[in-house]
């Protein structure tokens, strides 16, 4: 290899992989590495019903990655540059010559470090750098299986152990603006739904309606964790509220139970009355949770209570607004402490004559100015 130095490894604590598909994690990765925690959330901001035809004619709400990669970045600050299909060689090639990091997708069944690996056939991303003690490989992705448990990590692996991949969808990002936080959005065509689920009603062949939904649910209650997750972090809470917990939970019931009757049907078993019924019941109270569509651009932001915010957390820090008013989180400073915070928080409290709410005052939202704002509207 030409390549002298070791890359910089991501930061894979920032990123909730339970809230992520396979595709989504390592987008949110790049994105928290250019913008700062919590940037991922933003892929939460939408929650769309939509599906799509799958390869045995049964529906999906998993999307293509074409379709992925056209909505994603954008929402997470990010810009392909470039996307291609290429053969393995040709990738370590161009990485070994140029350097950098690739956003990689190939098939499980061919990447080592997975429990699909040798077992199962799915689109999988991961990130790839050439250094002089290998392939560097991060990978955010967490998740249960069959043949054991997929969690994040970093790898660095020899070429020959990434012989099989042959080919896979190269793509070049770069960071930038992530723009203000979109407004959480909910998009539910009522008729859409009903043809997802007539269709695994109808499906004659029901080891295979069973087996699917279980992929189906596991998808949709990540998307609404993921989506509650992001109204929280916009409204300032650390939390979902009790009713959208409740709703969750009815969502991890679903897919419990669509799991026991899979290995049941798989095991030779009648299966169990009702698996469709309750999708059909969790989806029907989405709309209640989570309100009606809106297309409402968030709420512009007090730039006289930022420029004070920053003016005070600049002081403490030693450092310029102009940055902290940029988005810089408190903690990439040198002159950041847990006492420095305390004393940013007792003194914007002073600053502007009322105590800030208490519940608020939690790790993941005192990160930046706009984190303090929210908390002090």
């Amino acid at each position: 290899m030409a390549v002298t130095g070791e890359p910089d490894p991501f930061d894979l604590d920032s990123v909730d992989s339970g809230l992520l598909d396979c595709i989504q994690a390592n987008l949110a990765v790049l994105a928290d590495h250019h913008h700062g925690p919590d940037t991922y959330l933003r892929l939460g901001a939408p929650l769309a019903f939509r599906s799509w035809e799958g390869a045995d004619g049964l529906p999906t709400v998993d999307p293509p990655l074409t379709q992925q990669l056209r909505v994603a970045p954008e929402l997470l600050g990010l810009r392909v540059i470039r996307q291609e299909r290429m053969a393995a060689h040709d990738l370590f090639a161009e990485l070994r010559a140029g350097g950098g990091v690739r956003y990689v997708v190939a098939d499980s069944f061919t990447l080592p470090w997975l429990p699909y690996h040798g077992h199962a056939h799915m689109e999988h991303s991961f990130l790839l750098a050439a250094g002089p003690g290998g392939w560097h490989l991060t990978d955010a992705y967490l998740s249960e299986t069959s043949w054991g448990p997929a969690r994040p990590g970093r790898w660095t692996l020899p070429e020959e152990d990434l012989a099989g991949i042959g080919e896979a969808d190269v793509v070049e990002l770069a960071a930038v603006d992530s723009g203000a936080l979109p407004a959480p959005t909910l998009s539910m065509a009522d008729a859409d739904v009903a043809a997802y689920l007539d269709a695994y009603d109808a499906c004659a062949d029901r080891a295979r309606a069973v087996e699917q939904l279980t992929v189906e649910t596991w998808l949709l209650a990540r998307t609404r964790k993921l989506h509650a997750r992001y109204r929280a972090h916009v409204a300032g809470r650390a939390e979902a509220t009790e009713t959208e917990r409740a709703h969750l939970r009815a969502w991890d019931t679903v897919v419990e139970q669509t799991y026991l009757a899979h290995r049941r049907v798989s095991r030779g078993r009648a299966e169990p009355p009702g698996i469709v019924a309750r999708l059909r019941d969790v989806l029907a109270a989405d709309p209640e949770v989570f309100g009606a569509p809106s297309t409402a651009a968030p709420a512009a932001p007090d730039e006289a209570l930022r420029h004070r915010v920053a003016a005070v957390a600049g002081a403490v820090l030693g450092v310029d607004g102009a940055e902290l008013l940029g988005g810089a989180p408190f903690d990439t400073f040198a002159s950041f402490s847990s006492f420095r915070l305390i004393e940013i928080i007792e003194r914007v409290e002073s600053e502007l004559g009322r105590e800030l709410d208490a519940d608020a005052l939690v790790p993941e939202n005192l990160r930046r100015v706009d984190d303090l704002c929210r908390i002090a509207r």
